[in-house]
């Protein structure tokens, strides 16, 4: 995948494949988890968040990165579910119509489980407190104001103001 990808990179007629992918698989080295880039670079990765707010997905995983070889298969689920419930804002749950789960291991074929085999997972981690965008009223630090910023009252996109200020003159 990653050598035709690539390819798309190396013409000028050719537009670069627009998305970055996570790929699972298994063979006789252990379980293995792709990250691919639109630029056709690849990542073999332990654990891995991609797309909008997955810093916080990431940063759940790196904590518990030394408890997940030793996981089973409830609790690496329940794991990445908790992972994603992270990235989400506050007032948006994880339900079996935003979310599936899929998985593939050592005699297990890649398995998507439908709607019903999720709810028991979800319900799992129900109740449990969040960690990212907190459904429990998050604590935000105040931060100081920009005094290089007017307040004008308007939150929209401003201009730039210069950091450093420079004399022009002779």
């Amino acid at each position: 995948m990653r050598n035709k990808m690539q390819l798309c990179t190396q013409r000028y007629d050719r537009r670069p494949f627009g998305v970055g992918l996570l790929v699972a698989g298994y063979d006789d080295k252990g379980t293995h988890i792709y990250q691919t880039c639109p630029s056709a670079n690849y990542y073999d990765c332990k654990a891995m968040s991609i797309g909008a707010r997955s810093q916080s997905a990431r940063t759940y995983l790196e904590k518990h990165l030394d408890e997940l070889s030793s996981s089973s298969l409830e609790e690496l689920v329940k794991h990445g579910l908790r992972a994603l419930r992270d990235t989400l804002p506050p007032e948006v749950d994880l339900n079996t119509k935003n979310v599936s789960i899929g998985y593939v291991g050592e005699s297990q074929v890649f398995k998507i489980l439908d709607e019903d085999e999720t709810s028991p997972y979800l319900a799992l981690i129900e109740g449990e407190e969040r960690r990212g965008g907190g459904s429990g009223g998050a604590a935000i630090e105040a931060q100081p104001a920009d005094p290089l910023r007017e307040d004008t009252g308007d939150d929209g996109p401003q201009d730039p103001v210069p950091a450093v200020a420079m004399d022009t003159t002779d």
